[in-house]
């Protein structure tokens, strides 16, 4: 029998498990802030949310478009600057969990926001990492989430918009861990629509710690859709969405769709 969800949602409600009650949380926007606010509304109702942009401790009734949407700031006892957020908070070591979006990731979990193929003679430009970057170097950990795709998942990210465990050294020309250069905290989870993938305590290598059984995914799709070879022999099944879960999601979170396309 079908199942009566899709990998959009389940990616989502997987990343909301990975946020605790209590916790500083800096969002970006997009589905980093669908699966933020499902946390909040869900089991994780004394997380701080902030945005880089207008919010601090948001709760917001409608889903906002961005980080600098007034929707954001719905009931929230402050309304802070970037400055006041990303000094403050981040360059103070106060922020628990930085959550980001990006173009690509490598086994480090190096992330790629600004382009694909040489930075001078792109493929593609992007955006760029905004404040990703201060948020992946000074977040005590780091959550990212994307489309589970071999063109993302690759061995060397095209450009390091945002460090991961292993990253370029000071001179520029060689690799050195984080910690090297200064760098605490660290990405803790890659959250796709295949499942999520954790990182190593030793190597600092990416592996996959659970997969979607429920929607037919097997550690086979994650090694095939994985550029990388990846460490599969710990991946276990994830438990589904609770009715809880998705009811929220759909009814609170997102209804219109803006996100979610259901």
């Amino acid at each position: 029998m079908a199942s009566n969800y899709s990998r959009l949602e389940m990616m989502v409600v997987a990343a909301s498990r990975l946020l605790r009650n209590g916790e500083r949380v800096l969002v970006g926007t997009g589905i980093p802030l669908v699966a933020a606010i499902l946390a909040k509304k869900t089991h994780a109702r004394d997380m701080v949310m902030m945005m880089e942009a207008v919010a601090f401790d948001s709760n917001p009734e409608a889903l906002p478009f961005c980080v600098a949407d007034p929707r954001a700031v719905y009931r929230t006892t402050w309304t802070p600057t970037s400055a006041e957020v990303m000094g403050h908070f981040l360059q103070s070591g106060k922020i628990d969990v930085g959550f980001l979006g990006g173009a690509q990731v490598d086994r480090y979990g190096n992330l790629n926001s600004t382009c694909i193929g040489p930075y001078h003679r792109p493929e593609k430009r992007f955006e760029g990492s905004g404040g990703a970057s201060d948020i992946a170097s000074l977040a005590k950990r780091t959550i990212i989430i994307m489309n589970h795709e071999k063109r993302r998942f690759v061995d060397r990210v095209d450009y390091i918009s945002s460090p991961g465990w292993k990253c370029r050294a000071l001179d520029w020309k060689s690799d050195t861990m984080r910690a090297n250069v200064g760098l605490n905290g660290g990405p803790y989870a890659v959250v796709s629509t295949l499942g999520v993938m954790k990182f190593d305590e030793q190597s600092k290598e990416m592996y996959a710690d659970t997969y979607y059984d429920d929607l037919g995914v097997s550690i086979g799709d994650i090694r095939g859709m994985t550029e990388f070879e990846i460490d599969v022999s710990r991946a276990r099944p994830m438990a589904p969405p609770l009715p809880e879960e998705l009811g929220v999601l759909r009814e609170k979170v997102d209804p219109e769709g803006i996100y979610m396309r259901y």
